[in-house]
């Protein structure tokens, strides 16, 4: 092994350290929520994580995008292959270790594969910047889509466009200097898409194609590792956890809400004439400290692990009919105000920061929340099945029962429930009088 294997091993090493102390991290700012059990109907979760997370089912509801996305995910998934051949190449200093242990028309077939995919890559993501930064499309330039998110989206994609001209240059370089007989690279390989690139590298020197063909090496390798840890502090953490969190969904209908067990167990024992309200246990061990959510910390794992979850792709928020007719609310803000708020709270935890800020206030307002319909378009539409309208009830229920802070109308309504046992307002007596007309 030569000092540059030894650099490889060391850059790897601090990489996979750096990135499980990052992800540990976000765990644990996950955990900080209440428990909720998600442990039913696990082959239904199985299927409906193979089919949404892994085979993008929900992605071509929007057609360009989702073709687009398609081919970027493949290409994620299929040319990364090829980091399992520069890995062992970086560690032992071989070249092309995959040509040495597996038929050469299968390895044709991989690179060959890798530089089809390196090329659809790069054009999807020149499309979407010109989607985003051109064509300004709507849903990515929202109030609450602010220099950092914009940023974030462009620079992955910028990103994306250099690994892959690095890739496919490499492989340019890597085959001139095969050609001329070079002792080291001696792995014939095919090169459907790189050969368009070797004529603008015939006239360089053997010496500076072997500069080349080292750096783009390096910065592919390196890019690679730098990617793996800048998508946990970016939107592109879903790439990892669309898994868990369409494992975790809420399977049940989309128009079913659950109600508070305490709640529930209150209303049966008020139901039954039979029972002691001073002796029954119905009552004393669901009853929580406060109802609904008020910070980060009164949602359950599964709404935060959501919140990091999110691509801030803009779906939930297009299809949001309070948003389209001009009021506050965007789903997408109510997802990216929990990762924010959920982080800010662990870090002034891990820093023994005093902490006076909260959710409900600070980041959201109820003219937010009660600016929406509950009609679920937004869970409907994203599509890695996050659930912002659980968080948005999680948070009404608290101005509701906590600080009896509804609407004026919603007021007036449970007034008329609590007196007369309906919405209206006049007296149980009268409500069968439309008949008499």
């Amino acid at each position: 092994m030569g000092l540059s294997n030894f650099i490889f091993l060391f850059l790897f090493i601090v990489s996979i350290l750096f990135f499980i102390k990052n992800l540990s991290r976000i765990i644990s700012n996950i955990k900080l929520g209440r428990g909720i059990n998600r442990s039913d109907r696990k082959s239904e979760r199985w299927r409906n994580m193979f089919r949404v997370a892994l085979g993008q089912s929900k992605m071509t509801r929007r057609t360009v995008a989702g073709v687009l996305h398609i081919v970027v995910y493949l290409g994620f998934l299929i040319i990364n292959i090829e980091v399992i051949e520069i890995i062992v190449d970086g560690v032992f200093g071989t070249h092309r270790f995959l040509a040495s242990v597996i038929p050469s028309s299968l390895y044709n077939f991989l690179i060959g594969s890798f530089e089809v995919l390196a090329i659809l890559v790069l054009v999807a993501c020149i499309i979407f910047l010109i989607r985003r930064n051109v064509l300004k499309i709507k849903r990515f330039w929202n109030k609450e889509m602010t220099k950092w998110p914009r940023t974030d989206a462009n620079l992955i994609l910028v990103f994306e466009i250099l690994l892959m001209t690095a890739f496919l240059v490499m492989n340019a370089a890597d085959f001139i200097l095969l050609s001329r007989g070079d002792a080291h690279y001696t792995v014939a390989f095919a090169n459907p898409v790189s050969q368009f690139f070797v004529p603008y590298f015939e006239t360089f020197s053997s010496e500076n194609l072997h500069f080349i063909e080292r750096f783009t090496w390096w910065f592919h390798i390196i890019g690679i590792f730098a990617f793996m840890n800048y998508v946990l502090i970016s939107k592109h953490l879903h790439i990892f956890f669309a898994f868990p969190s369409t494992y975790y969904a809420n399977l049940n209908p989309l128009g079913q809400f659950t109600n508070l067990e305490s709640v529930t167990n209150e209303v049966k024992l008020m139901m039954d004439p039979n029972a002691d309200p001073y002796s029954s246990p119905a009552v004393d061990s669901a009853t929580p400290e406060s109802f609904g959510a008020k910070d980060a910390t009164d949602l359950n794992w599964v709404q935060l692990l959501n919140a990091y979850s999110c691509t801030e792709c803009g779906r939930c928020t297009s299809n949001c009919p309070a948003n389209q007719t001009g009021k506050l609310l965007s789903p997408r803000k109510v997802l990216m105000d929990t990762r924010d708020r959920i982080t800010e709270i662990a870090d002034n935890k891990r820093n023994g920061v005093e902490d006076t800020k909260s959710l409900l206030g600070d980041y959201i307002t109820p003219e937010e929340l009660w600016a929406c319909t509950s009609c679920n378009a937004c869970t409907d539409s994203c599509p890695i099945e996050l659930d912002p309208l659980s968080i948005i009830m999680d948070m009404r229920r608290y101005l509701v029962m906590e600080q009896s802070a509804a609407p004026t109308e919603l007021n007036m309504m449970f007034t008329n429930v609590e007196n007369n046992g309906a919405p209206w307002q006049f007296s149980a007596a009268d409500r069968l009088n439309w008949k008499d007309d």
